[in-house]
């Protein structure tokens, strides 16, 4: 998918792109497929803000996805590929050979009219989804479940995609997007293929009010705040923080303060860390 500019005639026009959705070929959502979200602007049922920077945006569909692909054993036919509001990626409606139809994330490649297999027996094609046992080495893969029948968890955005780097006994070791080597177990399912849309983090937004009609509010500096409302607030002009670090709003360590917990159940599956270091 190309990226396409906009002729300057307001300022924030001059370095506004955006996608000429190229790959698109349907444009309206399957209702059946689809329902409505329930805004909540980060409060909770008290109506206190227990995620910041949320509220407003333009009204939105949900398409249900088909994570799971556990559809065994029947082809289905790409009906078309469509754009959603909810993620980074392009979907796909696919119609199975009973008539159900279903929306998976739509890989580089897919086109109208393609057929697509889930289940063991499934070729090792674009837009088949099948167990990593049955993907070969050096496969490039996406939508990743963690637990055999869970759902794919992983490499679910725009142009990412993992590799199949080896298998072992009961699991396929992955090389993720960001780097980090990564065991699953072998039962887990996979899709083969690179996510489509691998142009959309050179998009240029070009002004704030793009960024509300995505439902994202302003973030204020906790420098310019009031001692009150932000530690590193108050000081005469333009004052440092005043602190050993930076630190949340609430007073907790930020900006680099490593959170993952030193005993997590899966660090054992981590073979090496995105950073390059192995897991101890």
């Amino acid at each position: 998918m190309g990226i396409k500019t906009y002729n300057p005639y307001t300022p924030s026009r001059r370095n506004m792109t955006g996608s000429d959705f190229s790959e698109i070929t349907k444009t309206t959502p399957e209702k059946a497929l689809t329902y409505s979200l329930k805004k909540t602007a980060g409060r909770n049922n008290q109506g206190k803000i227990t995620v910041r920077h949320h509220g407003g945006g333009s009204r939105r569909l949900y398409r249900k996805i088909d994570f799971k692909r556990n559809k065994d054993g029947i082809a289905a036919k790409v009906i078309g590929i469509e754009y959603d509001p909810n993620r980074t990626a392009n979907i796909a409606l696919i119609c199975y050979e009973d008539g159900e139809k279903a929306y998976i994330l739509a890989p580089e490649g897919l086109k109208d009219g393609m057929k697509i297999m889930n289940g063991p027996t499934a070729e090792v094609r674009i837009g088949n989804c099948l167990p990593l046992e049955n993907i070969p080495v050096g496969t490039m893969v996406h939508n990743i479940e963690l637990l055999p029948g869970k759902g794919g968890q992983m490499v679910r955005a725009a142009g990412n995609g993992a590799q199949v780097m080896a298998k072992e006994g009961k699991y396929a070791t992955l090389r993720l997007p960001s780097g980090e080597m990564r065991m699953v177990p072998i039962l887990c399912r996979a899709t083969v293929g690179i996510i489509g849309n691998g142009d959309h983090n050179l998009i240029n937004l070009g002004k704030a009010g793009r960024k509300r009609h995505m439902g994202i509010r302003p973030t204020v500096r906790g420098s310019v705040m009031n001692p009150n409302d932000h530690p590193h607030g108050g000081g005469e002009g333009r004052a440092p923080i005043g602190r050993p670090g930076p630190s949340t709003p609430w007073g907790k360590p930020a900006m680099g303060l490593k959170t993952r917990k030193k005993k997590k159940a899966s660090n054992k599956m981590i073979v090496r860390r995105r950073d390059g270091k192995a897991i101890k």
